[in-house]
């Protein structure tokens, strides 16, 4: 299969700036799959296709401000860092522009000295093994120096950094917001909940995979990031023992959707468990646990429109995207979205 299979032409303008006012009031584009039927509501409607006894998977990862702007200690060059994981108490895979300022022994200062990074190691794909020096706690300097690390085509910085996490981010440790959870609102979870739809709780930390896009021509040749995961017992019992009672598992976004294939058996079960997952999912996938996807319109030739590919057919699923081009629906991390039942 193709990269070029994968294309369709978006244009710049619908390329979404910033979020709404209000999150619930992105449009939502309801595809069913059984009859191909293109319905177009408001996320707010979304209620009205999850059923009793369903259960709604939401990723409650939480983006850290994984973005540091300092200076060579040696030169006073620019550097910019992004974070992307976490190998150590103090030492960090990241990404670091541009790379040919950051050898092994260069020292890197943010605030003032208030943190001070070393390169040690150039690892895969050019990345950068850091050693951090400071005093304090980490996560509070990260909170005071650190910027929100949005995607390359978002042009301007946020004003509220909290409109790139979910309402019910809680386990720091994305480099990128799960998207897909953007839309939803405290009020709008508790409706669903007040209808009997259960929520169950995975977290998937979103990784250096977001951003870099697929370079091989063949999809098969190219090489998933691994991104850590955790499923607890409680999220692995609510989700199987809706299954079993015949309830949906409606999974928000391409990164819920990701850990539950990865955590599930040949059945679809569910078992609590933790680790690293570098699943790849294109078509020719068979679905073990997801049986209802929600998520937003993705860049063309990305792995997250594979996955989406996946899930429904490809040439219907870029049908789809032309007609939310046609009918001016906002695309990416801030963009609109679409339910696939």
């Amino acid at each position: 299969m193709q990269l070029k299979d994968f294309y369709y032409d978006l244009p710049k303008e619908l390329i979404a700036q910033d979020p709404l006012l209000k999150r619930s009031d992105s449009r939502l584009m309801v595809i069913n799959r059984e009859t191909g039927e293109i319905s177009h509501r408001h996320f707010s409607d979304i209620i009205e296709y999850l059923n009793p006894g369903d259960c709604l998977v939401i990723n409650d990862t939480k983006v850290i401000p994984a973005r540091l702007l300092g200076f060579k200690e040696d030169t006073g060059a620019a550097v910019e860092i992004l974070l992307l994981k976490r190998r150590s108490d103090k030492v960090w895979e990241t990404l670091v522009k541009p790379g040919k300022k950051a050898r092994p022994g260069a020292r890197i200062v943010f605030g003032d000295g208030l943190l001070v990074g070393e390169v040690k190691e150039i690892v895969e794909e050019g990345n950068r093994l850091v050693e951090f020096t400071y005093d304090g706690i980490f996560e509070e300097i990260l909170d005071k120096l650190g910027k929100m690390p949005l995607p390359p085509y978002i042009t301007h910085e946020l004003k509220d950094r909290d409109r790139y996490q979910t309402v019910y981010a809680e386990k720091s440790g994305s480099a990128a917001a799960p998207t897909a959870g953007l839309h939803f609102t405290d009020e709008l979870l508790k409706s669903i909940e007040d209808k009997g739809i259960k929520i169950a709780r995975v977290t998937l930390h979103v990784g250096l995979g977001t951003f870099r896009p697929v370079k091989t021509e063949n999809i098969l040749e190219h090489h998933m990031h691994s991104e850590f995961y955790i499923i607890d017992e409680e999220a692995a019992d609510t989700i199987n023992n809706a299954k079993e009672a015949g309830g949906r598992i409606i999974s928000v976004g391409t990164t819920s959707t990701r850990t539950l294939e990865t955590a599930a058996d040949a059945n679809g079960i569910i078992k609590p468990c933790s680790g690293w997952t570098d699943i790849f999912i294109y078509p020719g996938y068979k679905f073990k646990a997801v049986d209802s996807l929600i998520t937003n319109f993705h860049l063309p030739e990305s792995t997250l429109l594979m996955l989406v590919s996946a899930f429904y057919e490809r040439e219907k699923v870029l049908e789809a995207y032309k007609i939310a081009v046609e009918k001016k629906y906002r695309f990416f991390s801030f963009g609109d979205a679409m339910i696939l039942i």
